[in-house]
């Protein structure tokens, strides 16, 4: 590898809004995130699902595709 073409790596600590913080390997010393893990809705079950069932049954009326 030639010297002197490459960033500085350092251990980074990444800070959320909601106060978690966790240390991971970046070419920055510090990051700041909106969400994380620990906050996000998709972790931490409050995610809503969408629901496709009429869509099916409409496509499936629409076509005459018959159910098993």
């Amino acid at each position: 590898m030639r010297e002197g073409i490459h960033p500085d790596y350092y251990q980074a600590t990444v800070t959320c809004n909601c106060g978690n913080t966790f240390v991971t390997g970046s070419t920055k010393p510090e990051i700041h995130v909106e969400v994380c893990s620990k906050c996000h809705s998709f972790y931490t079950g409050q995610q809503k699902t969408a629901r496709a069932d009429g869509r099916i049954d409409k496509f499936n009326k629409k076509y005459g595709v018959k159910a098993n």
